[in-house]
């Protein structure tokens, strides 16, 4: 992705079936569970590197003694960080008894997070600070172990101020600015009313059904209680993904099925989909069972988990990427007149990578498809020479752009800096024929554009193509995100801005006005939530129409190479990718109401000149 966003927090949970001694004879370490949670959380890494918690829960420890463990980290590599300093109070353990690790009973006692209940988190910081204190997991400390919560997540809830409100709570400065305090707050009201009926034997299904309806967001969340229950739980939606995986050893669930798999090198078919609306609810034994908490809804997973958030290294997310490359195909032969001995082609490292392979995989279709009926043609009018120089045509693929090490500037006057980000990304001089060949540049997809602007177009034309095309393996990102995801800026968007110039361009001003009425009255009258009133900024142009805009508003001034911009189109990404139906940022269809209120507060605040989110 050119224009980086922060996106989609990591969860990591394991629940140990056995007894530390178990680990220690079958695994040969009693850190079994710690040295899993590392890997787990390892290889979720692309989910969060804002900070990363952990949080544990020691089972049958005697009164007054810690049960509740937590740590966390905003430091750059903050899960190396968390670990190392577990691997360092494992050392001090060792300089006073060498074989400390072969008494399960001792390291237990000793070692503060050597628990049988072990839950993860990685944070992007798509709300509040990325100080430590807004890390996962967030704690409730109390005297009764029913009582005592861990809770972290992935998620955002737009209705944070409602929660409050709901449960009584005066929020302070910090809950304020944290969507997790909120929902803890909401958790551990119901929880320790469910306590005070059954002491330290809460139902933590009943707890979840009172507290989740409340919520209005996506969300994975998973909680570790003090008396040894457990839960994952996943939004009615399914907007944000959640995955398990079950046998005699452990219960472990996480945001992406591939980290299950490589770290307990299962099947696929071995890890499940934790549905929507469900939990998995494990109790102090070791037993879990899989709970319908709230009615399952229309099924809408977000989508940019497969073009872009997921690791490609699960397979049916790799296939879905290699068809979304593969369905462009048809609209860039067409833009490069079917020419494809002229034209090269590449991407935008790195996340492009594999919808780039399925690019060309449509290209050598066609390629093959052409040298089948030319050798057909000939009939027996060919020579040997000709005939090798038709089969070994190959679509000419090259590196062309390089993406530089992060460069890092004191200078702060507006141009300068402009002319430092033009170095984020390099180029391979000497691959393309000048003023010949065309270019086409595939993206996961095109947010902001700026990067294409600042950096990549202005590099590649230094290279002389006939023609720059990039195209984006998304549709146009037209509306703010309020589930998880680092788009909440309307004016943010390249297509919104594309959108705002063909107006003016046009003289259709007064649709913002029409617009910015329409929500006015709408706030007036508490129906905010009932309509996306947005829509009506793109409704007087077509799709390509805002897609050639976008292609002048990327190209710098005094560029003359022509650049086009290909989108993949809404019914293909569908056909693509499913299972992951979720598409408002692309369409303005919101899962819940709190999206239009969201929606229709950014475009108030875009008028304004506030640059804050609708949330």
């Amino acid at each position: 992705m050119s224009d980086e966003i922060k996106h989609e927090c990591g969860l990591a949970y394991i629940r140990l079936r056995k007894p530390f001694s178990y680990y220690l004879q079958q695994h040969g370490t009693v850190t079994y569970g710690l040295n899993k949670l590392y890997l787990l959380m390892e290889k979720q890494h692309n989910r969060g590197q804002d900070g990363a918690g952990i949080a544990t829960v020691k089972l049958n420890i005697e009164p007054g003694n810690p049960y509740l463990h937590r740590m966390r980290s905003n430091a750059q590599q903050p899960i190396a960080d968390l670990f190392f300093k577990i691997g360092q109070e494992i050392q001090e353990l060792e300089k006073y008894q060498a074989d400390i690790k072969q008494h399960p009973g001792l390291m237990k006692g000793h070692l503060p997070f050597l628990g049988e209940l072990l839950l993860g988190h990685l944070r992007y910081g798509t709300q509040g600070k990325n100080n430590v204190e807004f890390c996962h997991p967030f704690i409730k400390r109390n005297l009764m172990p029913g009582k005592n919560l861990a809770l972290a997540g992935n998620f955002n809830l737009v209705n944070t101020d409602e929660l409050f409100e709901k449960i009584g709570f005066q929020p302070g400065d910090f809950q304020k600015q944290s969507d997790l305090a909120a929902m803890m707050e909401v958790v551990h009201h119901y929880l320790v009313k469910e306590d005070d009926a059954n002491p330290n034997n809460a139902d933590v299904a009943g707890v979840l059904k009172k507290a989740t309806p409340l919520f209005d967001g996506g969300y994975t969340i998973g909680g570790l209680l003090g008396n040894g229950y457990s839960f994952i739980m996943r939004d009615a939606h399914g907007i944000r993904p959640a995955y398990y995986y079950v046998n005699d050893e452990v219960v472990v669930a996480a945001s992406e099925r591939a980290a299950i798999r490589t770290t307990f090198n299962v099947a696929e078919n071995e890890v499940k989909e934790l549905m929507p609306g469900t939990a998995l609810i494990v109790d102090d034994k070791g037993n879990y069972t899989i709970e319908t908490i709230l009615a399952p809804k229309e099924r809408r997973a977000c989508s940019f988990e497969r073009i872009y958030f997921s690791r490609g290294s699960d397979e049916k997310i790799y296939r879905e990427r290699i068809a979304l490359g593969h369905h462009l195909s048809k609209t860039v032969l067409e833009s490069i007149s079917y020419d494809l001995k002229n034209t090269i082609f590449s991407y935008i490292p790195n996340t492009a990578e594999v919808a780039f392979y399925g690019l060309v995989k449509g290209m050598e279709e066609y390629l093959n498809k052409i040298k089948v009926e030319r050798i057909l043609s000939w009939g027996n009018d060919f020579s040997s020479e000709k005939l090798e120089e038709m089969v070994n045509r190959k679509i000419r693929q090259e590196k062309i752009a390089i993406k530089d090490v992060k460069l890092r500037t004191f200078i702060t006057e507006d141009a300068n800096r402009n002319e430092m980000v033009q170095h984020v990304y390099d180029i391979t001089y000497g691959t393309v024929r000048k003023n010949e060949d065309s270019l086409v540049v595939i993206d996961d997809s095109i947010v902001r554009g700026t990067t294409l602007k600042e950096s990549i177009i202005r590099m590649l034309s230094r290279l002389n193509p006939k023609k720059i095309i990039v195209v984006s393996s998304a549709p146009q990102i037209r509306y703010p995100d309020c589930y998880g995801i680092d788009m909440s800026k309307l004016g943010d968007f390249i297509a919104f801005r594309a959108a705002i110039a063909l107006l003016k361009e046009r003289n259709l001003d007064n649709i913002l006005n029409e617009v910015q009425q329409q929500i006015l009255d709408m706030e007036a009258n508490g129906t905010l939530h009932t309509e996306n009133a947005v829509r009506q900024i793109y409704k007087p142009f077509t799709t390509q129409e805002i897609s050639n805009k976008i292609a002048q508003l990327i190209t710098p001034e005094g560029v003359d190479v022509e650049v086009e911009v290909i989108y993949q189109t809404i019914e293909d990404l569908h056909d693509c990718c499913p299972t992951n139906t979720g598409d408002w940022y692309f369409t303005g269809n919101y899962p819940t109401p709190g999206g239009n209120r969201v929606v229709n507060k950014a475009f108030l605040n875009y008028l304004s000149g506030k640059n804050v989110r609708g949330y």
